[in-house]
């Protein structure tokens, strides 16, 4: 038997508030509409649901009964009716992102803080992942975008937007002065304790290529999780590192640092988006990706 679920709602209403008139108020209706629904309901059914009276009405046992079951769907409808009614205007909502420490700091911060600005109400997720971890999350389901530094492999499927460029330098400690006026080559380098990411990090594999591409060796003496380790092991003079240059910025100012020079051009990387196209984001996500790929080169895909 179907019985259409607008009868149901109605008569949930109508029960709990035991007035037909106040039903029909909080529905954006009318009395009469109210209980001719009501009467449809009880015939189709085959059972009478109300004793009506001149103060309202109250509820059989087959009333009771199909209250009992009903009142807790139609609430749980109404809460996903205001959730999806929030989600829609971004008061509320949640969004799960895996992001590089070089993306986090030198790009996402700074999107994650307008945005969180303008919707308080959105819950954010941020996983901190290296490159190639960051888009199997993407792949697994696990988020629902990557912000991640090059290079990358990209599975098939997924999606690469380029979000903004950015160029690395090579720092050490103020006792390395004297050799910011030189112009060093990477064989020199050898001569230099070297510190450097882990060799599974997909930086340690963009400089082990620059190095082989100039016939030398990239042969680091200390390594370290985390570029912010780096910086600190770098500013304790425990060797020269390459870095963001966003991320050293500041130390460069303040003389905590120098900059050393190469005659070799590092190549320049890229922060990127990876998404699965084929997965639809929730409203808030979708805001978001917007707000990132705004006035950006389009999407890669990999074949």
């Amino acid at each position: 038997m179907y019985v259409d679920w607008e009868y149901y709602k109605i008569f949930y209403y109508v029960a709990k508030y035991q007035n037909f008139t106040k039903a029909a108020r909080v529905l954006g209706n009318n009395q009469p509409n109210i209980t001719h629904s009501m009467n449809r309901l009880e015939s189709q059914l085959n059972c009478v649901l109300f004793i009506r009276s001149n103060r309202g009405v109250t509820l059989t046992p087959e009333g009771e009964m199909l209250y009992s079951r009903i009142a807790s769907a139609a609430v749980q409808i109404q809460d996903a009716e205001e959730e999806l009614s929030a989600s829609a205007t971004l008061e509320h909502g949640a969004i799960s992102i895996s992001a590089t420490e070089t993306a986090l700091n030198i790009y996402l911060s700074e999107k994650l803080r307008a945005f969180h600005t303008e919707y308080p109400g959105i819950r954010l997720r941020i996983s901190n992942h290296s490159t190639p971890q960051a888009v199997q999350a993407v792949k697994n389901g696990e988020v629902d975008f990557a912000v991640i530094s090059t290079p990358t492999e990209l599975d098939p499927g997924l999606k690469m937007v380029d979000l903004m460029p950015f160029y690395e330098v090579l720092v050490g400690g103020r006792t390395f002065t004297a050799l910011a006026s030189q112009n060093l080559t990477l064989k020199e380098l050898v001569n230099y304790p070297l510190i450097s990411l882990s060799d599974e990090s997909m930086t340690r594999s963009f400089y082990r290529q620059f190095f082989l591409d100039h016939d030398a060796v990239l042969r680091p003496d200390t390594e370290a999780a985390t570029t912010d380790q780096m910086l600190t092991l770098v500013k304790s003079e425990l060797g020269l590192a390459f870095v963001p240059e966003p991320m050293a910025k500041a130390a460069l100012e303040r003389g905590e640092l120098v900059q050393l020079h190469l005659q070799e051009i590092i190549p320049q990387r890229s922060i990127c988006l990876v998404y699965d196209h084929h997965r639809p984001l929730n409203t808030a996500a979708r805001k978001f990706q917007q707000l990132l790929t705004e006035r950006t080169t389009p999407p890669r895909t990999q074949k």
